[in-house]
């Protein structure tokens, strides 16, 4: 191809109207649809963006077949978590059913007290993210069981999700066996255990103040507590299910296989098997019950096959119970599933046609200091969070981008991995169309828009972040042993 048939360059202005599109679109898809505008306003939002976008590609000389391989290649990187969120529908369902979750919510009733439960949801959800490394399993299975607890104790589900939220990103931060935190030190060129040293800098002040607000929270919410409804709403929960210790079996074998560094997908889907089968073991009576009029063993199969694929209803006369004990199934995430697609589209047509890259320079430009340097990559892992709705794309496009001007810098790898993390992972579930906030959002039963403001977490680490930037606190240096490790990764 000549330079003449050559795609023009991007203008600030071409990559903004996109942006602008969607900024507008998405704000009338609040305001007309409220915690609706996620199944359905949102993604009918990205695909006229998109669509826009891709206008001004054409302009600019891109063909629609390079951009429509760019959009089959943004969906393609989605497949892994569509598979995952599936798995995950049907693990809900059968837990539910084989009664792991409603024993979870029942112990805790026993043994939480309202005071210390939002600081107590926070540790807990960050013991087991930290153990497994995955922030996506924690909520769907120790996050949907503290929502649960918290409706039981008159509390709130959004402070309950953001408490969630902040203890499963914490733990997944830290943990080598998150994903996460083994791409950012790849992509910046730093080492694994050195990039989690480094991290605790940032993490362990930031994770110590949401604890330090939760309990503030606990301790200072009005709540008075009804032990009659308690021990009311247990005593229902007993009537529904075979509640024993033994129920919690598929969750120590799902955290079992996630320590062993079993792949999320089998991991999962195994537990929601397990589900299953204890489900046949553990709860007959309730299985009898909901298959009507039919015979035991058609019952069983046709109760225990719905919970995989369309989750369960169980009709207590308790409308709150009812909704802890209902839910779940693969077609609960078919919606999610429907926005990752639309969003992640959106985010691949925006790169391929140089939109990205295009916002990128403008902020490096003017990215003088370190403290600035640390603020813009901060700003731009954010701004891809929100274009491209995609974690894994806010750590490797930045960390891409900036490598080479760190290194410049005199700013060791390790510098840039970190504020990869600071603000790429954690800020992914903040942003309603992203991913991990719709992913969030499924398990959890919770809008981002009312638990955004309790990931209390996810908020102080980027700005601590910055903080440290312009302070030089922590910013370590290039040493010359480091300088020619960079140099020969760069060449490798």
């Amino acid at each position: 191809m000549s330079e003449l048939n050559l795609p023009k360059k991007p203008s600030m202005l071409d990559a903004s109207i996109p942006v602008i599109t969607l900024i507008c679109l998405l704000t009338l898809a609040v305001f007309y649809f409220g915690d609706n505008s996620s199944y359905g306003p949102n993604q009918i939002a990205l695909l006229i963006a998109m669509g826009v976008a891709i206008i001004v590609g054409v302009k600019n000389g891109h063909n629609w077949h390079s951009i429509e391989k760019a959009i089959v290649n943004g969906i393609s990187l989605s497949l892994g978590a569509v598979l995952i969120l599936l798995a995950v529908g049907s693990l809900i369902g059968t837990w539910l059913l084989s009664g792991t979750v409603p024993t979870m919510i029942y112990y805790g009733l026993q043994l939480l007290n309202p005071s210390w439960f939002y600081a107590a949801a926070c540790v807990m959800c960050a013991i087991v993210s930290m153990s497994i490394g995955s922030s996506w399993t924690t909520a769907a299975t120790i996050g949907v069981a503290l929502i649960g607890i918290a409706q039981g104790l008159g509390l709130s589900p959004a402070i309950t999700a953001g408490a969630v939220i902040s203890g499963a990103y914490f733990g997944d931060k830290i943990s080598p066996l998150s994903e996460t935190t083994n791409l950012a030190p790849a992509i910046a060129g730093s080492e694994l255990f050195a990039h989690i040293r480094y991290m605790f800098w940032t993490t362990a002040p930031s994770i110590i103040t949401a604890l330090v607000l939760f309990i503030i929270i606990g301790l200072n919410e009005t709540i008075t507590v009804n032990n009659d409804s308690i021990d009311l709403l247990s005593l229902q929960l007993a009537e529904q299910f075979n509640i024993s210790v033994f129920n919690l079996v598929p969750l120590l074998v799902l955290l079992t296989l996630a320590i062993k560094k079993v792949p999320a997908f089998p991991a999962v889907a195994i537990g929601a098997l397990i589900g299953g089968i204890w489900a046949c073991v553990f709860q007959q009576e309730l299985i009898v019950r909901l298959g009507g009029e039919t015979d035991v063993i058609t019952a069983n199969v046709k109760v225990i096959w719905t919970a995989f694929y369309d989750g369960v209803v169980i009709e207590t006369g308790n409308s709150q119970l009812n909704s802890l004990l209902s839910g779940g199934g693969m077609s609960s995430m078919l919606n999610t599933v429907w926005l990752i697609m639309c969003a992640l589209s959106f985010g691949a047509v925006l790169e391929h046609l140089g939109m990205l890259k295009k916002f990128v320079d403008v902020i490096l430009a003017s990215a003088k200091s370190t403290g600035s340097l640390i603020a813009s990559t901060v700003a731009t892992c954010i701004g891809t969070n929100i274009l491209t709705a995609d974690q894994y794309m806010a750590i490797v496009m930045p960390g891409r981008m900036y490598k080479e001007e760190y290194a410049r810098r005199g700013l060791d790898p390790l510098v840039l991995s970190r504020t990869l993390e600071d603000s790429g992972t954690i800020t992914s579930p903040l942003i309603p169309w992203n991913t991990c906030a719709v992913y969030m959002s499924g398990v959890l039963l919770v809008s981002p828009l009312d638990y955004m403001f309790y990931c209390f977490f996810n908020w102080i680490n980027p700005i601590l972040a910055v903080i440290y930037g312009f302070i030089g606190f922590n910013i370590k240096k290039l040493t010359k042993k480091t300088t020619e490790e960079t140099s020969l990764t760069a060449k490798a």
